[in-house]
């Protein structure tokens, strides 16, 4: 028999997808996500975020040959397999497809090149070479605007709804490219151990730098709402965007404000940086870009147990980030019934290093208890291996779920 080609592949996968989509559970599960993120009692949810080594699991097993059907297949197989945890994901019956571009994003984002020299490893790290060495350097720097390359994006969005769009609605999501941290952006343009020398050294030129990112992620937002391309599929919270103050994730193509959605920021590159200078460097200029919107979710891998009192000044803070780093207990003490303490444990203790039922027990009650009378959420994030072996995934979320109800 004729191997099946790429647009039959995927319209098997888009269908099984569908269905997930349409079960009942995915509603119990929004109304608990919308409860829970609107600071209202619900038992701890469960979020299995496990892309990190999405490679391990669903790699071998595409069938695709056209990379850009590749790509899609590669995110309905992940869906597929998030269904089979039975986490508290929500699967939407909706798929997405990135805008393209003009300029395209990448090195040159800021005008300079950004250059990244690579390891020789397969998934190795790799060392950048910051364009910005002398503080003359700033007047490369070119502000990002928001400019989509319309022929390209409709070119691709044609081809994935005809081939599943009566099967899955197919969203064209085009928010502004430049959707990551200001840390981020700062470490990637001045280098990552210089900036804490500025921080002491040369405030002055460093203010004048993080003015300029603020400005520029800022404009580029701006010009995205000018243009209508905020939507509601564009929400941020590295959970379920769900809440009450704010409308649902939906695949509609209507214009929003930022005020309607979600946003997430982080400050991960200020780990080993004091509070009082997070706060006068990185906070200060992440503030004006988060107010714009709904709600914010604040935190990645960083520890910020002497972070959470400068926090407060986020005026739409909602969600915070508790990582393996942090201090559960301190945390819990200062966050309370303030945010949503978004607990996350540690991959590597949890399953990177193989999968021992009691010990993941053990963990779990004891992050648990540490965050007794908050309003706890459990994300396992940042799971670079699962050694493979996708059954112990389903078996960790299994035994969580056994304590969480405990608790609940």
């Amino acid at each position: 028999a004729d191997m099946p080609d790429d647009v039959t592949i995927l319209r098997d996968l888009a269908r099984q997808v569908a269905e997930i989509a349409a079960k009942d559970i995915q509603h119990e599960r929004r109304r608990l996500w919308r409860e829970h993120n609107s600071l209202r009692p619900t038992r701890p949810l469960i979020y299995v975020r496990w892309f990190a080594c999405w490679h391990e699991v669903l790699d071998p097993i595409l069938r695709c040959e056209d990379p850009f059907y590749r790509q899609h297949e590669r995110f309905l197989l992940g869906q597929i397999y998030q269904d089979r945890l039975g986490d508290d994901v929500i699967i939407e019956p909706w798929i997405t497809v990135r805008a393209q571009y003009r300029p395209p994003t990448g090195p040159r984002r800021w005008g300079p090149e950004i250059r990244r020299i690579p390891s020789t490893e397969k998934k190795g790290a790799y060392k950048f070479d910051a364009p910005l060495k002398s503080e003359a350097d700033l007047d490369k720097l070119r502000p990002p605007r928001h400019a989509i390359d319309e022929e390209a994006t409709a070119r691709d969005a044609a081809r994935l709804g005809d081939a599943i769009g009566d099967i899955l609605t197919v969203c064209v999501d085009r928010a502004p490219q430049y959707r990551s941290d200001l840390s981020y952006e700062l470490a990637q343009l001045r280098g990552l151990e210089q900036i804490m020398w500025d921080m002491v050294d040369r405030p002055a030129w460093l203010h004048r730098l993080c003015a300029f990112i603020r400005d520029g992620i800022l404009t580029a937002d701006e010009q995205a709402e000018a243009a209508g391309d905020w939507r509601l599929h564009n929400h941020r919270n590295q959970a379920m965007p769900y809440a009450r103050e704010l409308p649902d994730p939906a695949p509609d193509d209507q214009p929003v404000r930022r005020k309607d959605l979600w946003t997430f920021q982080a400050a991960q590159e200020m780990a080993l940086v004091s509070p009082a200078m997070h706060d006068e460097f990185i906070l200060a200029y992440q503030i004006p870009i988060l107010e714009k919107f709904g709600l914010v979710a604040y935190g990645c891998c960083e520890d910020l147990t002497r972070k959470i009192d400068i926090l407060r000044k986020i005026p739409n803070l909602r969600r915070i980030a508790v990582t393996p780093w942090a201090d559960v207990r301190a945390c819990a003490e200062q966050i309370g019934t303030d945010y949503v303490l978004s607990w996350r444990p540690s991959p590597a203790e949890m399953i990177c290093m193989g999968f021992d039922p009691q010990r993941v027990q053990r963990l779990t009650r004891a992050g648990l208890e540490a965050c007794r009378g908050c309003v706890v959420d459990i994300t396992l994030k940042d799971i670079e291996t699962i050694g493979g072996n996708f059954e112990n995934l389903v078996a960790w979320t299994r035994v969580v779920r056994e304590v969480v109800d405990e608790f609940a």
